[in-house]
């Protein structure tokens, strides 16, 4: 069994000093997706994350202060892959993939288009163009956990006032109709097998105390491939983690 989380940091500077090591080694992950990382690699404390027994991977954005992945596993990669091979993502770190027996993980940071005009334009770029790198990935790697933030709610028990919220990126019919399109494809919402329940969400505006009044977005997946859909053994959502405007989501799978 594998315990795998996503987690958009917010920075991960910032969230080491919110005592995210201290999460860490008491949460003890098989597996933890980040996003958002802001920093090079010497700058990330890497042999702290070591010490807690885990190997270290990561892709930073070439801009500093900026986007960028990890990922932190207990047991090595076999392989690692940076990147989806087109320069107009990858020079803002938005992938990394780790290979293990059996399976593999990435961990994807979409762009979140919420500037409109060219970054949303940029967004449904992406959305199209991680899709087919995906489906061509699955010929060789058919057992894939997409994990990451999103930037998009999939369904309309996903966000507080879907009905006000229609016109926002993030909630765009366009994006919730790849997001559809994206499932029919085979990738599984690993939460939603779980739990039907709405008001669940891993993001919440600094605003207006939106996080204690539970008024969020539910944008961090831990996605599977179709083959994977019965190791689903369990999956959730941590709100009461707080080192980022984003929480933790998690997923067991049986590999």
């Amino acid at each position: 069994m594998k315990r795998i989380l996503s987690y958009n940091v917010n920075g991960i500077r910032a969230a080491i000093k919110k005592d995210f090591l201290g999460w860490l080694k008491q949460e003890d992950p098989d597996i933890i997706c980040l996003q958002e990382i802001k920093a090079l690699p010497g700058q990330m404390n890497e042999s702290d994350f070591e010490a807690l027994g885990y190997h270290f991977y990561s892709f930073s954005a070439a801009r500093p202060g900026y986007s960028g992945v990890a990922i932190l596993s207990k047991e090595p990669a076999f392989h690692v892959e940076k990147g989806i091979g087109n320069e107009k993502y990858d020079v803002e770190g938005r992938v990394i993939r780790a290979d293990f027996s059996g399976f593999s993980v990435l961990s994807a940071y979409f762009p979140s288009g919420t500037t409109g005009g060219p970054r949303q334009d940029y967004k449904m770029d992406f959305l199209a163009d991680f899709t087919a790198y995906l489906n061509e990935l699955r010929d060789s790697l058919p057992n894939l956990v997409i994990s990451g933030d999103y930037n998009i709610c999939r369904l309309w028990i996903d966000i507080h006032n879907p009905e006000k919220q229609q016109n926002t990126s993030g909630f765009l019919p366009e994006e919730r109709e790849w997001f559809q399109q994206f499932v029919e494809l085979g990738y599984v919402d690993s939460f939603r097998e779980i739990v039907s329940e709405p008001d669940q969400y891993s993001w919440w505006s600094y605003r207006a105390g939106s996080r204690a009044r539970n008024k969020g977005w539910r944008i961090d997946y831990n996605m599977v491939t179709e083959p994977l859909k019965e190791k689903i053994k369990a999956a959730g959502i941590l709100p009461e983690v707080v080192h980022s405007d984003h929480c933790p989501v998690w997923l067991e799978l049986d590999v």
